[in-house]
């Protein structure tokens, strides 16, 4: 075709500016001037040399643009000719790394030209296509238009491309769209999981990793666990192998995505039945501290369902577990293997016995008075548990736990304070001749000992604190001790507080009486009885 007078001009004016492209800005003025009448002739050569000119231009500059320099490459892209749909994808995929452009680039229409890129023969735009929404996917406003705009469909078709860099994109572009609820929805419903579960088996670790974190993150909601439950008999099994996979990053997604779905109770018996227990054991003594997160994380919500406590005991999890209380640089690690421990010691006297040989209650103990909040709330959660079990109190007063207990009745924290109240209180209870000592030692000591903790729950007005003085009291009466009963009997300060208490809950709890017929529901009425019991053993 003969060119005309404007085309002839603005190729000989990109010539110059290509010569000297250092100190162009090409996208301003003339430079974008001579491109844009490339773009808009009908000659097909002049196209392909803009949108190369774009590509190439873009590959290196990447910034802010305005609209004058993306409506020309969305021109571009209604191309019916491949070489110019390739550029002008590369080009737009290149553009939409920065923040502001991937807003404009949707605002400005660009998904659907790219969706019909996307479903292109030619793998090359469809390569560009996909990379480009896989860029504008990253931007939170644009994932639910995305979701919307039909691209769904497509990507999970090219999920399954033989050309591995279209793959990357697809997965890539599917794990974008995992980051809300409502886009999971929208992929679910696109039929994107059963493709995702079958690339966990992929040769390629980009692909398995994007895969697997998009599985992870789809395992978040609850009627997905429901539904991957029914129709992905595989899923954990894959995902257990991934476990021991050479990525540390595909092994680390697996292990949340197993975090995730041992959320439910029938998922948590499957990965121990899938072998799952083996590898998480190792990968809790690894190097790599993310990947030490996910395996204590997931193997906490294993911990959960009872079935598994001995055999995750007998698989070897106790020292791992223990030494990783010293992980202090990471809090939410301690947490996880705290909390894995606690609900270890639930049930059985055996496994609470392992505990106990492995060293758990002295490494609690030695660092509960030092550690973060969150660290300290699941520490004195496992006390006030472990403190239930009566044929674990013997070791729990030789390992001097009241020490730390009652400093923890201090905190400003309520849950702290009363989990700690409350193992102290278990401790008090049915106490021996054989152990007195450990309760008399510990009366004035530390802190004002446990006669200094009855005063202060006993004034605190608060009903569960108040409650949990009181119960002591009886626990501690009702051992029949000489001694202990005495510095009770003979200490004005708790008869006072008791007496107090019986009085102000005597008037409470009648009018309660008077006004409703559930009076025994009501707490007053519970603490009136209590302390009617203490000063009936009293006298």
């Amino acid at each position: 075709m003969l060119l005309a007078e404007n085309e002839r001009e603005a190729i000989s004016a990109l010539l110059q500016y290509l010569e000297n492209r250092s100190d162009v800005d090409f996208f301003s003025n003339g430079p974008l001037r001579a491109l844009s009448t490339l773009v808009y002739s009908e000659n097909i050569d002049l196209q392909r040399s803009a949108a190369l000119a774009f590509a190439e231009i873009t590959e290196k500059d990447v910034r802010e643009v305005n609209r004058d320099v993306l409506e020309p490459i969305l021109i571009l892209l209604q191309s019916t000719d491949s070489e110019v749909q390739r550029a002008a994808c590369g080009a737009l995929g290149n553009l939409a790394v920065n923040t502001e452009n991937k807003i404009l680039i949707v605002e400005m229409g660009g998904l659907e030209p790219l969706i019909r890129q996307m479903m292109s023969t030619n793998i090359e735009v469809q390569c560009n296509a996909v990379g480009c929404i896989t860029n504008l996917a990253t931007q939170d406003d644009n994932k639910s238009k995305i979701a919307k705009s039909g691209a769904l469909i497509p990507l999970t078709k090219l999920a399954k491309s033989k050309d591995i860099r279209v793959q990357r994109n697809a997965t890539g572009a599917l794990l974008n769209m995992t980051h809300s609820g409502e886009n999971r929805q929208e992929l679910v419903n696109a039929g994107a999981v059963p493709i995702l579960v079958s690339l966990l088996s992929n040769d390629d670790a980009d692909v398995q990793y994007y895969c697997t974190t998009a599985l992870s993150n789809i395992a978040v909601d609850e009627l997905n666990r429901k539904k991957l439950a029914i129709t992905e008999p595989k899923l954990v099994g894959q995902l257990v192998n991934l476990m021991d996979s050479p990525s540390p990053r595909v092994q680390c997604q697996a292990t949340l995505a197993l975090r995730n779905l041992a959320s439910d109770s029938g998922y948590q018996v499957e990965i121990v039945r899938a072998g799952g227990l083996p590898h998480l054991v190792q990968l809790l003594t690894c190097n790599h501290q993310p990947l030490v997160l996910a395996a204590v994380a997931c193997i906490r919500n294993i911990s959960i369902h009872p079935l598994n406590e001995a055999l995750i005991i007998e698989a070897g999890f106790l020292k791992p577990l223990v030494g990783l209380l010293d992980y202090t640089d990471l809090e939410e690690i301690q947490c996880h293997a705290v909390s894995t421990l606690r609900n270890l010691a639930a049930s059985s006297e055996k496994n609470r016995t392992a505990l106990l040989a492995a060293g758990a209650v002295d490494k609690c103990k030695e660092l509960v008075l030092k550690v973060p909040l969150s660290v300290q709330l699941e520490i004195s959660a496992c006390f006030a548990i472990l403190a239930l079990a009566d044929d674990l109190k013997p070791k729990l007063y030789e390992s001097h736990i009241i020490d730390v207990l009652i400093p923890l009745t201090f905190s400003e924290n309520g849950e702290v304070c009363g989990n700690s109240a409350a193992a102290l209180a278990n401790l008090c209870s049915r106490v021996s001749n054989e152990h007195k000592q450990y309760i008399l030692n510990n009366w004035s000591e530390p802190d004002e000992g446990i006669f200094g903790f009855l005063i202060r729950f006993l004034q605190s007005e608060s009903a569960t604190f108040e409650h949990i003085a009181l119960w002591t009291i009886l626990q501690l009466l009702e051992s029949n001790n000489l001694e202990i009963n005495s510095l009770i009997k003979e200490n004005e300060s708790i008869l006072t507080g008791i007496k107090n208490l019986s009085a102000s809950q005597q008037v409470q709890s009648q009018s309660q009486i008077n006004q409703q017929d559930d009076q025994f529901d009501d707490p007053k009425v519970e603490l009136f009885n209590l302390t009617q019991q203490i000063l009936q053993i009293l006298g």
